[in-house]
């Protein structure tokens, strides 16, 4: 386990104000969202890891107004684009239009920026629009930049995209193809309310006017802290750990427990890795920790995976969702790399019968 003294003491530092920032953050939302507290760590651990976030849920569990708030706590333009099916891709980057110069009588095109030019994207029901416009969000939400007319305009940062979508209505929707959900780090589901929540929910909801916000931290401060992220150690032992989690999902690569076999079609890429490492990096350093462990791998692993694993027959039929998946590789993979065999390969505790 690696110890603080791994960083400088300037990140130490760093680590603190970090730590200090997520707590006010989480403070400040709470005077709007009632409970949904995994759902703000995730996306706070998305945010801080330069990455994007998908939220699913019925509608009505407030996933636009959780977003709006977060963007009305930071001192960031914020954004929102409602998708439809009739939505253009210039509708979102812009386009460029032809301007007279009435001094010269010079005509010349002019780029006028769409809604992408923002810091924080609320990309609302993002399976109402057609394949063509979900792909314009694909170069920015990747390169940061959006091409029009073979020019290259850069994207303010940070640039984070929240997108929400309905799972439960189907009828008329377009789902985002595999390569686009695989740019999303975290696919958050937005759970219902408990009771008690739900009737702080009504009493501020129905009495007074929602509270006004106040900004927490800059564009400045945000840059300078997804660095600090990024600085974090982590064990061999805690990389191993999580790079386990995305190899043993692929069916027809190497030694896998039984379990993928029978339900899953396709597993997950690499950036799932890479996902797994930031996001347990983001986690730790939110909790006040100079190192990631194995806990904070499990913690992100259902929202980096879910949306990366691809069920098959078997699992529908028998109603095997990616959680389920998920929550047997947690079971099944040690978590001290005293238990691995050398190499990385699998080690006997994933063919015993519990694996199978």
């Amino acid at each position: 386990m690696e110890s603080p003294t791994t960083l400088r003491e300037d990140d130490v530092q760093a680590v603190h104000k970090l730590n200090a920032a997520y707590r006010r953050l989480v403070a400040e939302l709470g005077r709007v969202i009632v409970g949904q507290q995994q759902t703000i760590e995730e996306l706070l651990i998305a945010m801080f890891a330069r990455g994007h976030c998908l939220l699913v849920g019925v509608p009505g569990l407030a996933k636009t107004l959780l977003i709006r708030t977060l963007a009305d706590t930071l001192s960031l333009k914020f954004s929102r684009i409602q998708f439809t099916p009739d939505l253009m891709p210039s509708d979102i980057t812009g386009t460029e239009v032809i301007q007279e110069d009435k001094a010269s009588g010079v005509r010349q095109f002019k780029f006028l920026e769409g809604p992408i030019f923002a810091n924080v994207i609320l990309a609302d029901e993002i399976n109402r629009t057609p394949p063509k416009t979900q792909a314009a969000l694909l170069e920015a939400m990747q390169e940061h930049q959006v091409t029009v007319g073979g020019t290259k305009h850069r994207l303010s940062e940070p640039f984070f995209v929240l997108a929400t979508q309905n799972p439960i209505e189907q009828e008329g929707t377009y789902p985002l193809p595999e390569a686009q959900l695989d740019r999303f780090m975290f696919n958050t589901y937005v759970d219902y309310p408990d009771e008690e929540e739900e009737l702080e929910i009504i009493r501020r909801t129905t009495t007074e006017a929602l509270p006004a916000l106040e900004p927490t931290l800059s564009a400045e401060e945000i840059l300078s802290l997804q660095t600090i992220v990024r600085k974090v150690p982590m064990a061999e032992h805690v990389a191993r750990y999580a790079l386990r989690f995305t190899r043993l999902t692929r069916r027809e690569k190497g030694e896998v427990p039984q379990f993928i076999r029978d339900y899953v079609s396709w597993g997950a890429g690499p950036r799932a890795s890479q996902y797994l490492v930031l996001g347990a990096k983001a986690r730790a350093v939110l909790h006040g920790r100079y190192y990631a462990d194995c806990e904070d791998v499990r913690a992100v692993a259902a929202p980096v995976l879910r949306h990366r694993i691809m069920t098959n027959f078997n699992a529908e039929a028998e109603g095997v969702k990616p959680d389920t998946i998920i929550k047997r590789l947690i079971e099944v993979i040690p978590e001290s790399d005293l238990e691995t065999t050398a190499g990385g390969r699998v080690p006997e505790v994933f063919r015993s019968a519990d694996a199978r």
